[in-house]
């Protein structure tokens, strides 16, 4: 345990102050929402995370990514065709998992009731025609700017319990922690490769060091509701045949 916190210490947290929010707003004014660096998952069970670099047109490769959790949130996204790689807007979104916007309508959906969000909708097996993602904010050492990593429903469950029973439960928050997130290889029913995220707690943070990332945690919150939901999905067909666990099902506490 000693070891564990030795590494927690020499972790240096780079608070977002309120000059550093306030240059942001006041410099991106009139050209859209902060742009935070997305990492995406690779397609056909690869092991290494495609990191944005200092040259956008070569992304660097990361077998793991560690850093703390400032926030995490679910995000649903439907598209009416199959997705075809142009990464624009879906037709339906919503960026709390509860409330969706028809991009087409303009209409208001409740999640919960929304015959797309429904087990079997998606035409194959239990699968649903709405993608159930989520949002997860990771802060690295020596960084103010969280990357942003959107989880596949493949790998919700794994973050639900590493959450519930590796963290929550032992009285810790994701914020209070160094999380490390690395790949698996796993196959769905149909036998085809994906890649699974797989998370472990590297370590807790000291007091003075969560108290140091609340300001980070508090602006993102603010903010996370506006980041744009475009996919970035490198794994189409990921869920093809693929059973989940219901949502709905309760934790054993």
């Amino acid at each position: 345990m000693a070891a564990n916190l030795m590494k927690a210490e020499n972790f240096s947290i780079v608070p977002m102050s309120g000059e550093i929010a306030k240059m942001l707003t006041e410099e991106l004014d009139g050209l859209g929402q902060v742009p935070f660096d997305t990492v995406k998952i690779p397609s056909g069970g690869g092991l290494a995370f495609e990191v944005p670099g200092d040259d956008p047109d070569n992304p660097e490769t990361a077998q793991s990514l560690t850093g703390v959790i400032v926030h995490h949130h679910p995000v649903n996204v439907y598209w009416e065709h199959d997705f075809d790689g142009s990464g624009g807007l879906p037709d339906c979104s919503s960026p709390d998992g509860k409330r969706g916007l028809d991009t087409r309508t303009g209409e208001i959906r409740d999640c919960a009731t929304c015959p797309f969000n429904q087990f079997g909708s998606g035409g194959k097996g239990s699968a649903k025609a709405c993608k159930n993602t989520h949002r997860v904010y990771l802060l690295r050492e020596n960084e103010a700017l969280p990357i942003l990593l959107t989880l596949p429903p493949t790998s919700l469950r794994a973050f639900k319990d590493y959450l519930a029973k590796r963290l929550i439960m032992k009285g810790k928050r994701s914020a209070d922690v160094i999380t490390c997130i690395k790949l698996k290889k796993e196959k769905n029913a149909d036998g085809i490769a994906y890649s699974a995220c797989v998370f472990s707690k590297a370590a807790d943070l000291a007091p003075g060091q969560i108290e140091a990332i609340q300001p980070t945690c508090a602006w993102i919150k603010g903010v996370a509701s506006h980041v744009p939901v475009v996919d970035q999905s490198a794994e189409p067909d990921a869920n093809d045949g693929f059973v989940d666990v219901p949502d709905e099902e309760p934790m054993p506490f």
